[in-house]
């Protein structure tokens, strides 16, 4: 056995097991509430009403998922959303980056300047009642631009993918790119970009989740339903199962009207969010990577 080997004592493997029951903890804290919905989207709703469904689905039924599927607005409001989601994310790459390129290198005149500006964003902002003014201002009222343009670029990230940038790429790379006479366009594109897979994945999967999930902005600048995305789509089919429920006057009427409100409601979380836990796997390693690494104080 080798003299390097540190010896376990008592206290160790106290502190080891307790570490691992925290932890067990917490993740079956976090996880079953994810579960439960899976389980109760395809579970009769009575079922569900009754506590009957803690760890396996009862009464199996896929009354909930038909209804979603058969219902035309939630095949727009999926359109909708993966549009805002592309073109967004598209824009907001095309900004953040060069932009955050831009404010870590040291040649930039005016760099600390311009970052805090941005910094300044952060903590003071105008409001919802100006932001509606500059977008009614600019016609973007009720278009499709409202839901990409408005927040084309977002502080924290830019932070994130500025210090990445300062601490994954050397001065040194440009400064032999340069005697090589490459332009700092040919640099950002040739160099810089494809040394930084993980910081893109990481803007890539922060961006598109926050267009998925959009809902504030699309109820307060969009009226006409054919721009809906997914998620205000699916508040409507809601509110709609609700009032009918609410108006009926017959007991038996509004009691399965509520039983179809309940498996819309576990199915619609499901539907709305399984893009984005299809595409997190993929890009996990580079998130983790790139969150790492543009945390780094500097």
């Amino acid at each position: 056995m080798s003299t390097n080997t540190l010896t376990r004592t008592r206290g160790d493997v106290v502190f080891d097991a307790v570490n691992v029951a925290l932890l067990t903890i917490a993740m079956l804290m976090i996880l079953y509430p994810l579960y439960f919905v899976v389980i109760a989207s395809f579970s009769d709703p009575d079922a569900v009403a009754s506590g009957r469904v803690v760890l396996w689905p009862r009464d199996i039924t896929f009354d909930g998922y038909r209804r979603i599927i058969n219902n035309r607005t939630i095949w727009t409001g999926y359109g909708n959303t993966i549009i805002y989601t592309v073109v967004g994310t598209a824009i907001n790459l095309a900004t953040t980056i060069p932009a955050a390129y831009a404010l870590s290198r040291r040649d930039f005149v005016g760099r600390d300047f311009f970052m805090m500006l941005f910094a300044f964003t952060m903590f003071f902002a105008g409001g919802l009642i100006p932001l509606y003014l500059l977008v009614r201002s600019l016609g973007m009222l009720n278009t499709r631009w409202a839901m990409v343009l408005p927040n084309a670029v977002l502080v924290w990230n830019l932070i994130v993918a500025r210090t990445f940038f300062q601490h994954s790429i050397p001065n040194e790379l440009l400064e032999a790119a340069r005697m090589d006479g490459c332009t700092n366009r040919r640099f950002f594109v040739s160099v810089v970009l494809p040394l930084s897979p993980a910081l893109l994945a990481v803007m890539v999967l922060f961006y598109a989740v926050g267009h998925w999930n959009a809902f504030f902005q699309a109820l307060v600048f969009l009226r006409s339903e054919r721009l809906y995305p997914l998620q205000l789509v699916l508040r409507d089919i809601l509110l709609a199962a609700q009032a009918q429920e609410s108006m009926m006057e017959d007991a038996r009427a509004a009691q399965e009207q509520m039983r179809i409100a309940d498996s819309i409601r576990y199915g619609s979380i499901i539907v709305a969010s399984a893009p984005v836990l299809i595409l997190y796997p993929f890009l996990q390693r580079y998130f983790v990577q790139g969150v790492m690494i543009g945390a780094i104080k500097g």
